[in-house]
């Protein structure tokens, strides 16, 4: 049953970029391999399966806004496992980088590789980098080929996802807009709501 407080909340945070078309509450957590920071596969059905999941999708290790959204997740991570649930963190970058940025943010949860962005398309979030941007980037010393180790030039739309043990998304926000992300609190309050 989809809970009513969820969808309240899911109604008025999610922004569409073009060209995507993000999962919906009541929409089926997809089947989806994803790559540990040591190179290990992780089925993401299956990790659902065992426990309720908060899904974050962010751009990467050098982009400064997920920093911040990853460090700031840490600080209600204890009170979501209490409630018992599990962070997970996906990214384009390469395993090697997944374990720089948990180093560097002092994380104590799971970040993964989708290189492929196998996971993004699967969760209506991928969308191509224009020449421009990417030349930008350049100029910013960023380069997306060499942290997610692919030459698709794809990011996905920041994004957060909750899905308990039936598969199932409770709720979901995204917002095209990278300089926005979903506070620690508003994070919390969802994962609260989706178990009632």
């Amino acid at each position: 049953m989809i809970k009513k407080t969820a969808l309240a909340l899911c109604a008025v945070a999610t922004i569409v970029t073009a060209g995507t078309e993000p999962l919906k509450v009541g929409d089926a957590i997809p089947a989806i391999n994803l790559m540990t920071p040591t190179g290990e596969s992780f089925d993401l059905q299956a990790a659902v399966k065992k426990q309720p999941l908060v899904i974050i999708f962010y751009r990467g290790g050098w982009c400064p806004y997920c920093n911040r959204h990853l460090s700031d997740l840490q600080t209600i991570d204890p009170q979501l496992q209490e409630l018992g649930y599990t962070i997970i963190a996906i990214s384009p970058d390469i395993p090697a980088e997944l374990a720089k940025s948990s180093e560097k943010n002092g994380l104590g949860y799971t970040l993964l590789s989708d290189s492929s962005m196998a996971a993004a398309k699967a969760f209506g979030l991928a969308f191509t980098v224009d020449d421009a941007t990417l030349v930008k980037y350049e100029g910013y010393g960023i380069d997306l080929e060499a942290a997610s180790g692919e030459k698709h030039h794809m990011l996905p739309v920041p994004a957060v996802f909750i899905a308990g043990t039936d598969g199932i998304i409770d709720f979901a926000h995204s917002d095209e807009n990278y300089k926005k992300r979903l506070a620690s609190a508003k994070v919390l309050a969802a994962a609260k709501a989706a178990l009632e």
